[in-house]
């Protein structure tokens, strides 16, 4: 039996993800809008591109429609409101809170057997409330972030030294916002460590460019948000899981006191496979990295405490 994912959300994020998605050829794709004809639209597009893309999967567009999620293996959360230049990704809580409630809800009683994979922003904060609202096991509720922020820092670094972007492997932990934490200690260029290469002030400035990339795009765009990276994490984290890979790959998930951190989804190396988070991999953090991740977890907590307290104002 082939596999099945479901796409929540038609707009650019979760089309380039549902497009690549076929290209691996992998499931048979759901595409779920909110906006009439938007889903049906670029379902019919994608399927009218399989013959020179060479796939076969099936691609299915609705309209508020989750029976059609009915068997997913995983279910893909991208729905939500972008970013603006300005914005920062906490700006978008009181609305994405709203449409990640009711759509997590749809998703659970449709798809209870589902791994969800979180895309929108704020991802961490959105990680939590998916998980509250769906009752889900930790191990199926998955944030995206850490893929695509590494996937950045890897890029910047591959830029400053002239080299293949396959020659670098990064690790970025921590929340999915400017406290983000890029591990340079962790980062090696063809199995060197980055350190060899790069004196501290400009590996200081590729991390700080990393943090700030999303806005870069942002500001850049003018309109949106950055969607082709993001779509390729996507795309990689399900094929990990559908395929049973055991990858290790940077993930936000739920924390219970590893790295010190507790009853929070944070981004830290996780090994993934076919029920979701297999393990979540202990790195020896040094004094300052560990430092870091704690004014991360204080940041992205602040935002969870605030996303509580308007959801109790909201039940007065």
């Amino acid at each position: 039996m082939r596999k099945k994912v479901t796409v929540v959300g038609a707009g650019f994020v979760g089309s380039t993800a549902a497009l690549k998605l076929a290209e691996k050829d992998i499931a048979d794709i759901v595409l779920v809008d909110i906006q009439d004809g938007q889903a049906e639209g670029k379902a019919l597009d994608l399927i009218e591109a399989a013959p020179l893309g060479r796939y076969d999967s099936s691609i299915t567009g609705v309209t508020n429609d989750y029976s059609m999620a009915e068997g997913s293996d995983i279910v893909i959360i991208t729905a939500g409101r972008p970013r603006k230049p300005g914005m920062t990704r906490e700006d978008l809580l009181s609305v994405n809170m709203s449409i990640m409630s009711s759509v997590v809800r749809e998703v659970a009683a449709a798809a209870p057997d589902s791994i969800l994979i979180i895309v929108t922003n704020p991802l961490d904060v959105m990680c939590h409330l998916a998980f509250d609202i769906s009752g889900f096991p930790k191990e199926r509720v998955i944030g995206m972030a850490g893929v695509l922020d590494s996937t950045r820092f890897a890029v910047f670094i591959a830029m400053e030294l002239d080299v293949s972007v396959e020659n670098v492997h990064t690790i970025v932990m921590g929340g999915h916002g400017d406290t983000m934490v890029p591990l340079p200690r962790y980062t090696t260029v063809a199995g060197i460590p980055l350190t060899d290469f790069l004196p501290p002030e400009r590996i200081k400035a590729l991390v700080e460019r990393t943090r700030n990339a999303g806005t870069e795009i942002v500001e850049l765009l003018k309109t949106g948000s950055a969607y082709y990276a993001s779509a390729y994490a996507i795309a990689e984290m399900t094929e990990v899981i559908l395929r049973d890979k055991n990858k290790i790959l940077p993930c936000t998930v739920y924390m219970e006191g590893e790295y010190g951190i507790n009853n929070l989804f944070m981004g830290v190396p996780v090994k993934l496979g076919v029920k979701g988070v297999k393990e979540i991999i202990g790195l020896k953090l040094n004094d300052e990295e560990m430092k870091s991740l704690k004014v991360s977890a204080d940041a992205v907590k602040r935002v969870v405490d605030n996303m509580e307290n308007m959801l109790k104002a909201n039940k007065r």
